[in-house]
């Protein structure tokens, strides 16, 4: 494969032409939209609400969205004050040639006309989504403003908004059932209504949904949320007042108003079809019956997964953390739990289940080729071809064995002077995960309700070669365990990681650089790393619908502290372990993501990121493949990759090929935020702005400014961008263009340098942040 050279003249040159193409299209579908319209129709340009208060609204911010929310059709999209999707449509009808049937085929948007909204049925709307909060007695109109000149007409909202009604007192319907016993527990626990809390028809019926998974919780097998009924009083106040009454329907049939219990828990490990009961075995064990025709999953490593127990009561939430649980292994391809009833016509207080768990299996054996297409942090990307051995169930206890084989092919995508931008791997991992802890002394189950934990122990090798500059191989291996606390957090802890570099060999440029720093050079020597992992992720993302999404990441990276216990009456520095110098060095980095969802497919993106590694003991400075850098597509995307710093740092121009391996600290300082929209269909669109860079927490007279110091915000890299992102479910590939704003190795006066004659491009798979 050829290396992909883009020459600084290039890029610009590229960037020129692409801007006369787009100045080129907003013209002609600026001048060419408005001609295609007919005399008798108006495009539909939005809508505007007024809201007029006749008392304080709480969360208005909020209000005014949801109601803005409902507008439809939404009208065609516009970018600059454009709208190309409607051109190409219109051109399309217009025009047989295939280049216009394509484009509006890909991007075309039938047009929305003023005739198209039904302004009374979106008024309808606006009085329900108010009322709903309270807001009763409201009163809407609209009017339409027409401009006949550019074709176009909008809608006015005007609202009378009077103030809300708000709860009283919230009361239970008493009765003797049992039922109500558990409604009287719950309410005394609920807080989600509360008197002063104003109407709010999306909390009642969340309390309704709440109320309903905590019978199930408790027996409730056959209850319905929908058997649940609010009444509300406003005679008993004069302002705007009610009271709250909670009751259980008089038609609710006794079946639902009684709780159940587990009367037997049947397991099928190796469920497929129904097959002739006297050739299957069925192994009572812990008070469950598990029924397989050949031993395929050992009862006593399938029960700790199963949270359903007999003799207790019916619990929708264990019977869905079971699944849960058993799926998670990821041995079976379907779990299904059924329960059947019982005949309970003799008993009026508790109904009786059976609960059969049906497990089907995933094929045990299979085989994995996987051709990939590699982007990654340093700019690197090229095509990888993975081969993969799995064996599901390897010792009748959910194991899982991985064997997997990798052949890649790497050349770096930035312009870029940098030697060594082709790279050759190959590597070999075998892992093998079991569904449990494996450890010489017993834990406490309660830390893994939610899910299972899983040990993961793995062994690997690899081999590259840096094309000019060096090739080495690599040995790794590690222990740990991954678990979920709940849908939002995970753990990984990995008590033993090991890795071992051996430079096989090294050109005669690449010990030059090494030669040239020393710091560097120390950075290599230490080649053998063994410590301890553990990382906490916090994804309140996974809720895409949410306006405020949260994410937190923390990494701690410990290394050497057990072989420097072992190797502690060594005298001498460094010490070594087998003959190998070991690293030593403590090592967190704390990643905080932050969106808002403004609606319409409109994100605010921001994220601040931190790291600080501190070598000690055996170590003066972090191994190489620990240490931070910064620039490129997931980073400061105005600079190429280790551009910027340590500090204020400037390299030699004349030697930057070599100079980069050295644009390395161990403090790293980073902030950016991002304004994504839609454009049309799968194309979304990004303005950025990123900051940041890193420094060394120690002089080096070798990079003179690296260091960090009180006056580090004035060694900030800065840049600002706009990028393209094709979004296909979760898919993305995305295209950024960065220019620098502030270059911190330049002298202080002529820092701010507005680099938009020198633009970057980055292409990556996947969001930065």
């Amino acid at each position: 494969m050829p290396r992909i050279l883009i020459k600084k003249r290039k890029v610009e040159g590229f960037s020129k032409q692409l801007l006369k193409i787009v100045v080129t299209v907003i013209i002609l579908s600026g001048c060419g939209v408005r001609k295609f319209v007919p005399e008798d129709k108006l495009l539909y340009d939005g809508s505007k609400i007024v809201i007029e208060q006749t008392a304080e609204i709480e969360n208005i911010k909020d209000l005014r969205y949801v109601l803005e929310s409902l507008e439809y059709p939404a009208p065609n999209t516009k970018i600059l004050g454009i709208r190309p999707g409607l051109h190409f449509y219109y051109k399309a009808q217009q025009d047989s040639g295939w280049i216009y049937r394509f484009l509006n085929r890909k991007l075309g948007e039938e047009p929305v006309y003023l005739e198209n909204v039904d302004i009374e049925s979106t008024i309808q709307l606006m009085h329900n989504r108010l009322e709903n909060r309270g807001h009763f007695s409201n009163y809407i109109e609209s009017s339409i403003e027409r401009k006949e000149k550019s074709k176009t007409a909008s809608i006015k909202y005007q609202l009378i908004v009077p103030g809300f009604y708000s709860i009283g007192a919230y009361h239970l319907d008493r009765d003797s059932q049992q039922i109500y016993y558990e409604l009287e527990n719950y309410l005394a626990q609920s807080n989600i209504l509360e008197p002063g809390d104003r109407f709010d028809l999306d909390r009642i019926k969340l309390e309704r949904e709440l109320i309903d998974q905590y019978l199930k919780r408790k027996g409730y097998y056959n209850f319905n949320q929908n058997f649940l009924e609010f009444e509300v009083d406003t005679n008993v106040y004069e302002g705007k007042e009610f009271d709250l009454y909670l009751k259980v329907k008089d038609d609710v049939p006794r079946r639902s108003r009684i709780p159940y219990r587990i009367d037997e828990v049947r397991v099928f490990p190796n469920y497929t079809l129904p097959r002739d009961s006297s050739r299957i075995d069925t192994v009572e064990y812990r008070g469950k019956k598990y029924i397989q025709e050949e031993l395929y999953f050992k009862p006593e490593k399938l029960d700790p997964l199963i949270r359903i127990q007999s003799g207790e009561y019916y619990n929708a939430y264990l019977s869905s953390n079971t699944s849960r649980r058993i799926g998670s292994t990821g041995v079976y391809k379907f779990v299904n739990i059924r329960y059947h009833e019982r005949d309970t016509t003799h008993s009026d207080t508790v109904g009786s289940l059976i609960a059969n768990i049906y497990l089907s299996p995933l094929n045990r054996r299979a085989v994995r080729a996987e051709l990939q297409a590699v982007t990654k942090s340093n700019s690197f990307a090229g095509p990888s071809l993975a081969i993969t051995y799995s064996n599901r169930n390897l010792f009748e206890g959910g194991e899982i064995l991985d064997i997997t084989a990798n052949a890649g092919y790497e050349t770096q995508i930035q312009r870029s002077r940098i030697a060594g931008r082709n790279s050759t791997q190959l590597s070999l991992e075998t892992s093998l995960v079991f569904p449990r802890v494996l450890l010489p002394f017993q834990v406490i189950n309660n830390w893994f309700d939610y899910s299972i934990p899983k040990t993961r122990i793995s062994l690997g090798g690899e081999y590259v070669s840096r094309s000019s500059l060096f090739t080495m191989s690599s040995v790794s291996a590690s222990y740990g365990f991954h678990w979920s606390e709940n849908r939002f957090i995970t753990h990984q802890l990995n008590p033993l990681t090991t890795s071992y570099l051996n430079l096989l060999k090294s050109s005669l440029e690449f010990e030059s650089i090494l030669d040239k720093n020393p710091f560097l050079e120390s950075s290599f020597d230490q080649r053998f790393i063994s410590g301890l992992i553990y990382d906490y992720t916090y994804n309140g993302m996974v809720d895409q619908d949410q306006k405020h999404q949260f994410f937190l990441n923390s990494n701690v990276d410990l290394a050497g502290n057990l072989l420097s216990l072992i190797t502690g009456g060594q005298e001498t520095l460094p010490r070594t372990f087998l003959g190998l110098e070991y690293a030593q060095y403590a090592k967190i980095v704390i990643d905080v993501r932050y969106h808002i969802n403004l609606g319409r497919n409109q994100k605010l993106a921001t994220r601040i990121m931190g790291g600080y590694g501190h070598p000690y003991g055996n170590s003066e400075v972090l191994p190489y493949s620990k240490q931070f850098y910064a620039g490129g597509p997931y980073s400061i995307r105005a600079f190429d990759i280790r551009q910027l710093g340590p500090g204020r740092y400037r390299t030699d121009e004349a030697d930057e090929a070599h100079a980069r391996f050295d644009q390395t600290g161990n403090i790293r300082l980073e902030a950016n935020v991002e304004y994504r929209f839609p454009i049309m269909s799968y194309l979304f669109g990004a303005v950025f702005l990123d900051a940041g860079n890193v420094w060394l927490s120690k002089y080096n007279p070798l990079r003179q400014g690296g260091e960090f110091s009180s006056d580090f915000v004035r060694e900030l890299g800065i840049g600002t961008g706009f990028g393209l992102r094709v979004d296909v479910q979760s898919f993305v590939i995305r295209a950024d263009l960065g220019v620098a704003l502030r270059d911190p190795s330049k002298p202080e006066a002529d820092r701010w340098v507005w680099a938009f004659d020198k633009p970057v491009v980055n292409l990556a798979i996947g969001y930065p942040f």
